[in-house]
């Protein structure tokens, strides 16, 4: 899939035009409301900014948690718009619902360079449900249909997927296309050597990924909980751990065919090993020969595994992160994965190309402050999963071709 063939915001005329935009708004919020993290707002802003620039009207759409086709007035969108409307400098209207006549009036009384949010998608089941009639009815909202939220893009919704057929043109934003561009570039042309880290709880989660990088990459990392499953795999005694007994043949079985493709596997050497799963529990460290004893876990990657990883980030060209090394939520198990956004972010200077596939790991780089010296963090980590595994992505199929 390459985004060149894809239609992009900028090949549209939008002035006077309603911009239907589905944005990724989905973002955490404390007891009191308040948006604790507006990444993936500000992620949104070189679009709708784009869209009032050019004189268009930005019609915004998203959901927030999973109020289950229910209206639930906490996971109200209002604090994005207001979050939103601070961020532009201008007012964001928060509609009333998302389909609907007075919705309809709204839209339709917009001036030109002036932007509604409608309420959360998922306050209706036929969202999720991608039916006919809901697509239609937010057909209705726009002249010109756009999808900016690639955090959702691996989902077949109304919003994301359907509607595109009710409305006659079609592009992504730009958080897409530099979401496809660099996801893209790493499957097909990667600066070699090509590095993948891999974490995470499940092996069973990665096995398509693993399967794809396999064929591209010079080097693979494994650590996390999943790093367990082939530790044991190598005859390792893993104590408690997790471990994913169905995955434990495949693991030997990656072992080898990672030897016979000549990709350098790397697993941990050593490991911090807890009594319990708390952040005050007693810990130690073992090497992965010595093992956990029974009723302890292994909660983290050891230092000389750090250190292993880290050289191996270091003298490659292009760095793809996807999983955290350990538990790093707890300050006693978070070293081995804060090792990995330090290493690549000295990576990025030396002039690699370092990617981060969403989910966990973009959580882990946003808390060590290092955000700014990736080359690029993914808001999607379903999403940039499937995308790797060669998977098509609804949201981006649903899109005109580029003429």
């Amino acid at each position: 899939m390459s985004v060149i063939v894809k239609q992009f915001i900028e090949d549209l005329k939008l002035e006077g035009r309603r911009v239907l935009t589905r944005v990724d708004f989905n973002v955490p919020l404390n007891d009191e409301l308040k948006i604790t993290d507006n990444g993936r707002i500000t992620g949104a802003l070189p679009t709708i900014k784009h869209i009032i620039q050019q004189g268009g009207k930005a019609v915004l759409m998203s959901h927030l948690g999973r109020p289950g086709g229910e209206r639930v007035e906490r996971l109200s969108l209002k604090p994005a718009a207001d979050e939103l409307s601070g961020l532009l400098g201008q007012k964001v209207t928060l509609a009333p619902d998302c389909v609907g006549e007075e919705v309809e009036t709204l839209v339709n009384s917009m001036q030109n360079g002036e932007v509604v949010l409608l309420e959360n998608l998922r306050f209706h089941q036929a969202e999720t449900k991608n039916e006919t009639e809901f697509c239609k009815e937010l057909g209705k909202l726009g002249d010109v249909y756009v999808n900016d939220a690639f955090g959702t893009a691996h989902r077949a919704h109304a919003s994301t997927a359907g509607v595109a057929g009710f409305i006659t043109e079609s592009a992504v934003g730009y958080l897409i296309r530099k979401e496809l561009q660099f996801l893209g570039a790493a499957v097909s042309e990667p600066k070699r050597p090509f590095a993948a880290i891999l974490g995470g709880a499940k092996v069973s989660d990665k096995i398509k990924v693993i399967e794809k990088l396999l064929d591209k990459v010079q080097t693979l990392i494994i650590g996390g909980g999943m790093a367990c499953t082939f530790m044991k795999a190598q005859g390792h005694k893993i104590g408690a751990s997790l471990l994913e007994e169905d995955s434990l043949d495949y693991a030997k079985e990656l072992i080898k065919k990672a030897q016979e493709k000549g990709v350098e596997l790397l697993l941990p050497i050593d490991a911090v090993i807890a009594d319990r799963f708390d952040k005050n529990a007693e810990t130690r460290v073992v090497t992965a020969e010595e093992g956990a004893p029974e009723g302890w876990l292994i909660l983290d990657i050891g230092a000389q595994s750090a250190e292993i990883f880290c050289e191996a980030v270091l003298r490659s060209g292009t760095v793809l992160w996807n999983g955290p090394m350990g538990v790093f939520e707890m300050e006693a198990f978070a070293k081995g994965t804060f090792a990995i956004a330090q290493s690549l972010a000295e990576a990025t200077e030396k002039g690699a190309v370092t990617i981060i596939g969403g989910g966990d790991s973009a959580a882990a780089i946003q808390q060590s402050g290092l955000s700014e010296r990736i080359s690029h963090v993914s808001t999607g980590g379903g999403a940039s999963l499937e995308f790797l595994e060669g998977k098509e992505l609804p949201g981006v199929n649903a899109i005109q071709q580029s003429k």
